[in-house]
C-alpha cells in the first residue's frame, strides 16, 4: 500500500456537475493519495459538498470556464502549496488510481518531466467503435503537429514534475487543452513517456465525455491560435 503522506504528489480533478459520483472518484483516490483538490468548474449542483465530504480540498470557479481553466487552477493551487509532483485525474470515474504509483515511480527512476497515461498500451474497457476512431485521429493529428511519437493524445491522466508542470501555462479553456497540453511539452522540450493505464467506459462518462462533432471545434481553436502567434 501507497504511504499517503508520502511522495509529495497532488492529484488535481477538474469536475463540473458531477454530483455524488465525484464522492466515489475522490474515496478511490483517497486510498492511495490524501492531498486531492478538487476544482469545482462552477458546478449547478452540489459536486462542492460531495467533495468536500469525501475529503478533497475544493477550489470554485463562480462561473463555467471549461476543463482547462479547472486544471490550470487546480496545478497553480498544487504548486503554492507544496506540490513536488502533481497527477491530473478525471473525475468520470473512468481512471484507476493504482496506476498512479507506477508512473510516478516511472517518473523517478527515468528522470522524467512527465508520464503520459495511455489507453492503447494499456487497458480499454466499454469503449465504443465511434469514439476509438475519433481518438486515434486526435494521435495522428498531434504527431503531425507535435512530433510527439504518441500512442493517445486525449488521455487526462497525466504525472508532472513540479517543474514541469510550472512550465505549462494553458490559454485554451475547454477541451483543445489536451492538445495543448502536448503541445507545451513539446515545446518546452520536456522528457515524457508514456504508461499503459486502465480506463473503463461506463454509460456515465460516455454521456460526460467528448461529442464527435467537438473535435472540429477543437482544431479550430489550435488553428486560430497558431494564426494569432
Amino acid at each position: 500500500m501507497q504511504n499517503k503522506s508520502s511522495g509529495g504528489l497532488w492529484v488535481v480533478i477538474p469536475a463540473y456537475n458531477e454530483g455524488a459520483v465525484i464522492a466515489d472518484v475522490i474515496a478511490e483516490v483517497r486510498t492511495v493519495y490524501d492531498r486531492v483538490v478538487l476544482v469545482d468548474d462552477g458546478s449547478a449542483d452540489d459536486t462542492a459538498d460531495h467533495a468536500r465530504s469525501a475529503g478533497a480540498l475544493v477550489v470554485r470557479h463562480p462561473i463555467n470556464l471549461g476543463q482547462g481553466a479547472a486544471l490550470q487552477t487546480g496545478i497553480e493551487f498544487a504548486v503554492r502549496n507544496g506540490a513536488e509532483y502533481v497527477a491530473t485525474f478525471d473525475a468520470d470515474g473512468q481512471h484507476d488510481i493504482n496506476d498512479v504509483p507506477p508512473m510516478l515511480a516511472m517518473l523517478r527512476e527515468q528522470q522524467l518531466d512527465v508520464v503520459l497515461g495511455s489507453r492503447f498500451i494499456g487497458k480499454v474497457v466499454g469503449m465504443k467503435f465511434g469514439r476509438r476512431l475519433l481518438l486515434y485521429a486526435a494521435v495522428l493529428f498531434t504527431r503531425i503537429t507535435t512530433g510527439m511519437k504518441l500512442t493517445d493524445a486525449h488521455n487526462g491522466l497525466r504525472v508532472f514534475t513540479r517543474a514541469a508542470v510550472s512550465r505549462i501555462a494553458l490559454c485554451h479553456n475547454r477541451m483543445a487543452h489536451a492538445s495543448e497540453i502536448l503541445e507545451q511539452i513539446a515545446s518546452n522540450k520536456l522528457r515524457y513517456a508514456e504508461y499503459g493505464n486502465t480506463v473503463r467506459y461506463t454509460a456515465y462518462s460516455m454521456a460526460k465525455g467528448q461529442r464527435a462533432s467537438n473535435a472540429i471545434n477543437i482544431v479550430v481553436d489550435l488553428a486560430l491560435d497558431r494564426i494569432v502567434k
